[in-house]
């Protein structure tokens, strides 16, 4: 099943801070570890303790994506 993505509005202002380069890692790595099944802990995937920022973190080189569940904002 493919899950469809999306992004809070300050994710705009944080990608700026990124190398164009850096900002393609990202967005491509994204899309595909959680284009499908984003809540399945994997190597990369994993759930947090409970806080109050976003219940998932996603690896991506030196950089960690947080995230919510299927249907909320990424």
């Amino acid at each position: 099943m493919l899950y469809q993505i999306s992004f809070a509005p300050q994710v705009r202002e944080h990608l700026r801070c990124l190398t164009a380069r850096e900002q393609e890692i990202v967005l491509d790595e994204i899309e595909r570890q959680l284009g499908n099944e984003p809540t399945v802990e994997t190597r990369h995937r994993k759930r947090l303790r409970p806080n109050a920022v976003a219940p998932w973190q996603l690896s991506v080189a030196d950089f960690r994506v947080l995230y919510t569940q299927a249907g909320k904002s990424i």
